[in-house]
């Protein structure tokens, strides 16, 4: 398969990746490519920024979720012949686990692609010194995936002396630069960490910058850089029907101390399974599955809910700040992360909607809720961010599906990759993992004790998450594809508690 595409990473956070990602993807939409863009890492904000703001399909790629064969399955999934890729990195290049092991990072993923990378360098206040910067980057690149680099915050009269300088002593390409725009408050931070829906005019800002951008750049060295990536093959496409093709679990898990000899890590992911075969050709076996979708639940890996779909459930979106119940016909609850603290006097004046699901989960309705959507079960919401003056000190009426309250804890309570292991298998069989990912400033009463979560660089661990027959719920945030068996031990139980209910209904009739 021949894509072309390029990754856009940094030497660290902040050097402007995401800006100029955003308005590249705007820049090759202009020129008719029928382009895609994959974000490396947990983030789920910038790929809303790439679907809502520039129309862009966009979706999360994480070497630290996924093993390398199943990486590059989700990169190449639905993808056709001369589509355009656009990839963008997550804090330095480099700065994976722990921020000194390869997997989960930038690097990483780019090896794991074959894509070449464009090193965008926050050039300010630097002189030959950013040559020496780049040298160094060239050195760890091991396997010359970095073939051009772009200048931001540099001047036209200070790009037209280094850029020679690079090229003749780096033999790398100079893709441009970009001057600092003091005019346009667009910082990683507001691209990171603010919904796009929360800022003004941004469709209109980020437009600006792309014909800024056009004027400082060489498009045609960038596409040329993209036409370069080689073809995708080898154990990147091979036969998911195959077993012999299939190398699970050879990649080196670096923080892993006790590696199996066979190259199979302590972790293990799951046998990667034929979705096709998965697929429900009998009505009647569909899962119909109510997922919240609105401004305060959105936090979806896009994989995660068309990998739900494969294995025969059909998505019912709703929203809980908008809609008053859920439909009838719903057989399981999904409820992700989001910013219910923002929204939660809409969601507590929300009273019917709120009765509606905690009947519903107290009826045994099979329910997964992540994070804010687990926040969202709980009886009360307790001191609201402090960005929301005046609210702070509230206590809101959430669904009450759960007994307790979460509360503002004014820093980060958990945050980073963990692995999880389930004490009772009902999600996850006996001696089996997952990996996931926490961020959250609010705790709660109720966090549950049906997991042990471990961190990977440090001997920490605590206990988590709520889990029954029906029940998946907690903070962590969980990627599908690290063990399938989580979908398909969900969709199988909704299946039961259906036909449990037929049979019930039938009964009570005679």
């Amino acid at each position: 398969m021949k894509i072309d595409r390029f990754m856009i990473a940094a030497p660290k956070s902040g050097s402007g990746k995401t800006m100029i990602t955003c308005a590249m993807l705007q820049l090759l939409k202009g020129r008719g490519k029928k382009v895609a863009s994959y974000k490396c890492g947990p983030d789920y904000i910038d790929p809303m920024f790439h679907r809502k703001v520039l129309d862009v399909p966009s979706k999360n790629l994480d070497t630290f979720f996924t093993d390398e064969r199943t990486t590059m399955q989700l990169f190449t999934d639905g993808r056709a012949d001369g589509d355009f890729a656009v990839l963008e990195g997550v804090m330095g290049l480099y700065d994976g686990l722990g921020g000194i092991y390869e997997q989960g990072s930038s690097y990483h993923l780019a090896k794991v692609t074959h894509t070449p990378i464009i090193l965008v360098v926050d050039a300010k206040g630097m002189g030959k010194s950013v040559l020496a910067l780049i040298a160094g980057f060239l050195q760890y690149d091991t396997q010359h995936l970095i073939k051009g680099v772009l200048l931001n915050r540099m001047s036209k009269g200070y790009y037209d002396i280094i850029k020679p300088l690079i090229e003749q002593e780096l033999s790398l390409k100079v893709a441009g630069y970009f001057p600092e725009q003091k005019d346009i408050m667009l910082e990683s931070r507001h691209l990171g960490l603010v919904m796009p829906d929360e800022l003004d005019d941004i469709k209109e800002q980020l437009c600006e910058i792309a014909d800024r951008l056009e004027k400082t750049i060489d498009m045609e060295v960038l596409l040329d850089i993209a036409a370069e990536a080689e073809e995708i093959g080898g154990c990147g496409n091979a036969d998911r029907d195959n077993p012999q093709t299939i190398n699970i679990g050879c990649i080196k898990n670096e923080f892993t101390q006790n590696v199996k000899t066979d190259c199979e890590t302590q972790y293990q992911t799951t046998k990667i399974v034929n979705i096709k075969q998965m697929q429900i050709k009998n009505e009647d076996d569909t899962v119909n599955i109510a997922v919240a979708m609105d401004e305060a639940f959105c936090f979806y890996y896009e994989d995660n809910l068309r990998l739900l779909e494969k294995y025969g459930a059909k998505l019912q979106y709703f929203s809980p700040l908008d809609d008053t119940e859920l439909r009838d016909n719903c057989d399981a609850l999904l409820i992700g992360g989001g910013y219910p603290e923002l929204y939660a006097k809409e969601l507590s004046e929300n009273i019917s909607m709120r009765n509606s699901i905690k009947t519903a989960f107290k009826n045994g309705l099979p329910t997964v809720a992540e994070c804010g959507g687990f926040m969202y079960l709980h009886t009360y919401i307790h001191n609201i961010c402090k960005e929301n003056a005046g609210v702070q000190d509230h206590v809101f009426n959430m669904a009450g599906a759960l007994d307790g309250e979460c509360y503002f804890k004014g820093k980060l309570v958990r945050f980073g990759y963990i692995e999880l292991e389930e004490k009772h298998s009902n999600f996850l069989p006996p001696d089996e993992k997952i990996r996931a990912h926490e961020f959250h400033y609010y705790d709660s009463e109720v966090c549950g004790e049906a997991f042990l979560a471990e961190k990977p660089m440090s001997n920490r661990s605590w206990k988590c998450m709520i889990s029954t027959d029906t029940v998946l719920a907690g903070y962590p945030h969980i990627h599908y594809y690290g063990n399938e068996k989580i979908p398909e031990n969900f969709l199988e139980q909704c299946r039961r508690c259906r036909e449990q209910e037929k049979r019930a209904r039938e009964r009570d009739r005679t």
